[in-house]
């Protein structure tokens, strides 16, 4: 893993001579927050050594270097997810080299299906923590002291700065933006309606099918990082409602402006 971390860092080094502080990772339907970056260098996935293909409607696939509010950025228009046929150690391996070039604070998007009855389609959830429901975990396997710890602490899985700052915001603008747990389940199928209610008994409010392996592999790294979410569908309540991944994007597109303004805001204010 290590002389592919390398290879791959140094190869965007190479190509990019650009040093990025900010991580960005943009989830279904949420890649517009790239046309806000003033773009330096745009790679897709497939001429990148070692990176897998995204094959999900929804996730383009490039990564893209720039300054977004002054700061300088790499973001991943598309990610990698278990259910694609991904191992966990590749889904997370752009995490390994966004910490290899230099990027110091992780911020994530995902879309997700709500099960909190305060929560309505288009809202967004600021993830203050997560239960992790995956049949596997990045971490399993050799251990590399070079990348972090064997037992990593997860007591703060996500930063408190950067909740707190996005919440001041959201607020500000009169976003709504609820502070919530997410479940991260291996997809691909949706939930079942009592899948909905057993996840809500657990303490989650929301569920995806992303992000939580990302945010293991980051904070295995010992970096803070920050997520937010875009509630696209509702399940668990008395009425079963279908759900499609053409509407999970339809909605997560309609919503993606208020998460853009949140996350602009929030580079434009950390250091």
């Amino acid at each position: 893993m290590l002389d592919k971390i390398k290879e791959t860092s140094d190869f965007l080094k190479a190509k990019t001579s650009f040093t990025p502080d900010f991580g960005i990772v943009l989830g279904s339907g949420l890649g517009g927050l790239v046309n806000e970056i003033d773009v330096k260098y745009t790679l897709d996935y497939s001429s990148i050594p070692n990176f897998p293909v995204s094959t999900v409607c929804g996730h383009s696939g490039k990564l893209i270097f720039g300054t977004l509010s002054g700061k300088n950025v790499v973001a991943m228009q598309g990610r990698f997810h278990y259910y694609e046929g991904y191992s966990m150690q590749q889904v997370t391996f752009p995490m390994r080299v966004m910490k290899a070039i230099g990027v110091k604070r992780l911020l994530l998007s995902n879309a997700s299906g709500g099960m909190n009855p305060a929560y309505r389609v288009g809202d967004m959830v600021i993830i203050k923590d997560h239960i992790n429901l995956m049949p596997h975990n990045p971490l399993i396997g050799k251990n590399y002291d070079e990348l972090g710890p064997r037992f990593p602490d997860m007591s703060e899985p996500y930063d408190a700065e950067m909740l707190l700052l996005a919440k001041k915001i959201a607020d500000e603008k009169g976003f709504t933006a609820h502070l919530g747990v997410y479940a991260g389940l291996s997809g691909p199928c949706f939930e079942t309606p009592s899948e909905y209610r057993y996840l809500r008994i657990l303490g989650a409010d929301i569920v995806g099918m992303s992000t939580v392996p990302e945010v293991i592999v980051w904070r295995h790294g010992g970096l803070p990082c920050f997520a937010i979410s875009i509630v696209t569908d509702l399940g668990g309540f008395e009425q079963a409602q279908k759900v499609s991944h053409e509407e999970v994007l339809q909605v997560a597109t309609a919503a993606e402006g208020k998460m853009t303004a949140i996350i602009k805001e929030m580079i434009a204010k950390l250091s």
